[in-house]
């Protein structure tokens, strides 16, 4: 028989299916040019010949060399005698799909550089001009892939890396080039291909290649058009009621509304059921309004100048202030709870906070892989580029303790800051590229097209509910009535401001886009409705004179203070444990209590001493504080939370309080968490290398529970000055100006490593505690004693403690403890507070 199969061993069935693999691969790679002739009857039948005689001769015993059979010479065949002339067509051919394969990933990787971002028409989203020479805008470049115009109407097959065939599997190349152009250089620009995954690159391929993807029915046309009605009145109504009034409006971004809308819906959608926001100032107002649903007439009563503050602090102005909503989705018909944070000027300081929120809710609710909880960030252009700490709050993004398992970020880009060009602003071509260290993808959007800005979103809360990372959208607008409504633009931005003042605006737009395509226009019906309901909530306003703060309260359900102000108790109860209870907790803190465990040699010393400072009743610092946290842990009722900013010495009191297997990889064991069978749990942290960061993501941990000890520990304790934005802004005012009542702990410890005996160089000591002690409001900042070296200069007896001191700054509520060893001699190296 011809057929191998039919004479053939099982193993040589195996052989031949290699063999033509091999072969449907060299048909391939040549573009179908041979297989007129390898199909033929006579070279086809020869190959099955002489692969049957092959294995023959091969199971009779002839050595390889002797059992093959050459097949029959292509020199044999009629068709071969002109495969030397069609060679360099070959050739052509090969080269010409390669060309199309490198023109396909151009337009992937630079695409965006093209996309018609600006509304306004005058500059480049990149602050560069300049196309890129293998990006095809025009038929004459095609020179650079060595294609010219008579390869258009050529049909080329289609590599796996692209979806713009839909269907097809080829496509003519004048009409890859469109569906090219259609994807990366309308009004969408996608950056994605530095992204690491396979898996995530073509996910986000097939959302923005596949023909017909932006469709949107007549039912998602009209939410959408009656969404920028509102985003739109409601801006033209503050203008008109107060119009010489800051408000820092939403003008010129109004399509910011429906996105964040979307993001919402969607995510719900997907199962969320809890959303943590932060913003900057810009469109605060139109936010709380229309996508939290605060009550209107609470956001128009804060423009009455003769609104009486009430007792419970001294307020902060309308738009730093935050919102916490639990309501219905109408679209999914699923409940969720929304909450945007409050936040001082400094525009990106709030990020992290909301990430330790955010962080705190899953935690509190068990959702480990952040299906129920999420977070959505909202910068500005210039602030994103140039603040360091959102550079800090994405390094939080994947790690271990920190992650929030994705976070959609929301960047209204005005392509200006108060009065800086971008172009002297950054030295990046985007302000977004801060986002590319962490591999999240960036979505470029012009914010006059709002089906483009909702299609984008869709695909970024779906990015995020898919990989469970950051997303970026970019939403490139601008600003029509400069910084505030007060500012004067036309000082420093004279064309820019020429060309906004002739623009129309985006609703109007999209309204007149309803009619072109045929739509009924709604638009006037909306206006009426949404103008009724503002007039009506305006109309209710005055009947408010006292300004509640508590009204704006973004984290309810903290218990420290009367809504007065004053603090629920001023008494403390008694915190004495029995002797066996501490001695419980000591053996503890010297044991490992997990089976099979190796740990360091030197770590079994320290156990050891450890173990006998138990027996002689005798207690150094750190043991002192494992069996304070112990103690917490074992009531059951507080979780206690320890983040170290870098474990250096400063931190070794902490260091073991994590046992490491020396033979396992990640093999950890935690003492601590073995004190009690129903206690709470104990978490300690290692972090990235942040104070700034850091400090803001605990201080918002510690906003979701007031049953937790939630403690952050500097390096040195001067090291908290990197923090100080979140000190001065949120820790000490954040009671009189938001009702914010947080139990964050600060543990500052002096440097004294290197110096065990005369303090020279007090660079690591000054902890500026005079500012710290200045603040009006309700915080406590603990500060750690002189961390000595070695550890047994520091010793304490458990039933007295001598040189206990109090400072306080006269009558100010900051109390600052510090406890001096008695062995020390040295008093200069103590802290004079006032």
């Amino acid at each position: 028989t011809l057929s191998p199969y039919g004479t053939c061993q099982l193993g040589r069935s195996s052989w031949l299916s290699s063999i033509l693999d091999g072969f449907v691969g060299y048909l391939l790679s040549y573009q179908y040019s041979l297989i007129p002739i390898l199909i033929s009857p006579p070279f086809f039948l020869s190959c099955l010949q002489s692969w049957d005689v092959f294995f023959r001769n091969a199971n009779a015993g002839a050595p390889p060399g002797m059992a093959h059979q050459s097949p029959l010479s292509l020199a044999g065949l009629p068709q071969a005698q002109s495969l030397a002339g069609a060679q360099p067509n070959v050739e052509k051919l090969v080269e010409d799909h390669l060309a199309v394969q490198s023109l396909i990933r151009a337009y992937q990787i630079r695409g965006h550089h093209v996309a018609q971002l600006d509304p306004l028409g005058i500059m480049d989203a990149d602050l560069d001009s300049h196309v890129p020479n293998d990006i095809i805008t025009s038929s004459d470049k095609l020179g650079f892939y060595g294609l010219d115009e008579s390869d258009l109407d050529k049909v080329f097959r289609l590599p796996t890396t692209t979806f713009i065939g839909g269907t097809e599997t080829a496509l003519p190349l004048r009409e890859i080039i469109r569906r090219l152009e259609m994807a990366y250089c309308q009004h969408i620009g996608v950056e994605f291909m530095f992204i690491n995954d396979l898996d995530q690159c073509q996910w986000i391929r097939e959302k923005f290649e596949k023909p017909g993807v932006m469709q949107f029915t007549l039912e998602e046309k009209r939410t959408l058009l009656a969404r920028m009605v509102r985003s739109t009145r409601f801006e033209e109504f503050l203008q008109r009621k107060w119009s010489s009034e800051k408000r820092f409006g939403l003008e010129g971004c109004e399509s910011l509304i429906p996105a964040l809308k979307t993001i919402i819906d969607k995510s719900s959608e997907k199962g969320v059921e809890n959303v943590v926001m932060g913003m900057p100032h810009r469109g605060r107002l139109n936010v709380l309004a229309n996508v939290i649903r605060k009550e209107l007439e609470q956001i128009f009563c804060q423009f009455d100048s003769k609104l009486e503050a009430a007792d419970e602090g001294s307020g902060d102005v309308k738009y730093h202030l935050g919102m916490y909503h639990r309501r219905i989705n109408r679209v999914t018909d699923r409940n969720i709870t929304l909450s945007l944070m409050a936040n001082p000027s400094h525009l990106e300081a709030v990020d992290p906070v909301v990430q330790g929120k955010t962080k705190a809710e899953q935690f509190y609710c068990g959702d480990t892989e952040g299906h129920k909880v999420m977070s959505i960030l909202m910068h500005g252009d210039a602030a994103f580029a140039g603040q360091g700490v959102v550079y800090e709050t994405f390094h939080l993004s994947d790690l271990p303790s920190y992650s929030t398992h994705g976070t959609v970020h929301v960047v209204v880009n005005n392509q200006i800051g108060f009065t800086t060009d971008p172009r002297m602003a950054r030295s990046s071509p985007y302000p977004t590229d801060v986002a590319r260290v962490v591999n999240a993808p960036i979505f470029h959007v012009n914010a006059d097209d709002p089906e483009a800005v909702v299609y984008v979103c869709n695909v970024a809360a779906e990015w995020r509910a898919t990989f469970h990372k950051d997303v970026v959208v970019d939403l490139v607008c601008y600003r029509r009535l400069g910084h505030n409504e007060m500012d004067e633009p036309m000082f420093t931005q004279p064309l820019m401001y020429k060309q906004i003042k002739k623009q129309k605006g985006v609703m109007q737009k999209y309204g007149e886009k309803l009619i072109a395509e045929g739509g009924r226009h709604e638009t006037g019906e909306e206006i009426a409705k949404y103008d009724k309901i503002c007039e009506e909530a305006h109309v209710r306003s005055k009947d408010e004179k006292i300004l509640h703060i508590k009204h704006w309260l973004d984290s309810p359900g903290l218990v420290f203070f009367n809504l007065d102000g004053q603090p629920k108790s001023l008494t403390c109860p008694s915190t004495g444990l029995t002797e066996e209870e501490l001695t419980h907790i000591g053996q503890v803190a010297s044991s490992v209590p997990v089976e099979d465990f190796t740990i360091h040699g030197g770590l079994s010393r320290i156990l050891k001493a450890r173990g006998e400072m138990i027996k002689n009743r005798t207690v150094d610092w750190a043991l002192g504080e494992y069996m304070a946290f112990g103690s917490l842990l074992k009531e059951g009722i507080h979780h206690v939370i320890l983040s170290v900013s870098q474990m250096m010495v400063s931190g070794q009191n902490h260091r073991h309080h994590v046992l490491h297997d020396q033979n396992v990889d990640k093999r950890v064991c935690i003492p601590m968490n073995h004190v009690a069978p129903n206690q709470a749990p104990y978490t300690v942290c290692n972090s990235s290398l942040s104070e700034y960061g850091v400090l803001g993501f605990e201080l918002g941990f510690a906003m979701a529970s007031p049953n937790a000890l939630v403690l952050w520990e500097a390096q040195f304790g001067d090291f908290h000055n990197t923090a100080q934005c979140i000190i001065d802004q949120f820790i000490c005012p954040g009671q009189a100006k938001w009702v914010r009542q947080n139990g964050i702990v600060l543990l500052l410890p002096h440097g004294m490593e290197g110096m065990p005996y005369l303090v020279k160089d007090q660079v690591h000591i000054m902890t500026r505690t005079a500012q710290i002690s200045k603040a009006k409001e309700q915080s406590i900042i603990t500060l750690k004693p002189l961390r000595a070296y070695p550890p047994t200069l520091c010793n304490f007896r458990l039933k007295t403690y001598p040189n206990l001191t109090a400072c306080s700054s006269g009558t100010e509520p900051v109390i600052c403890i510090f406890l001096v060893p008695f062995e020390r001699k040295h008093s200069e190296v103590c802290v004079n507070v006032n």
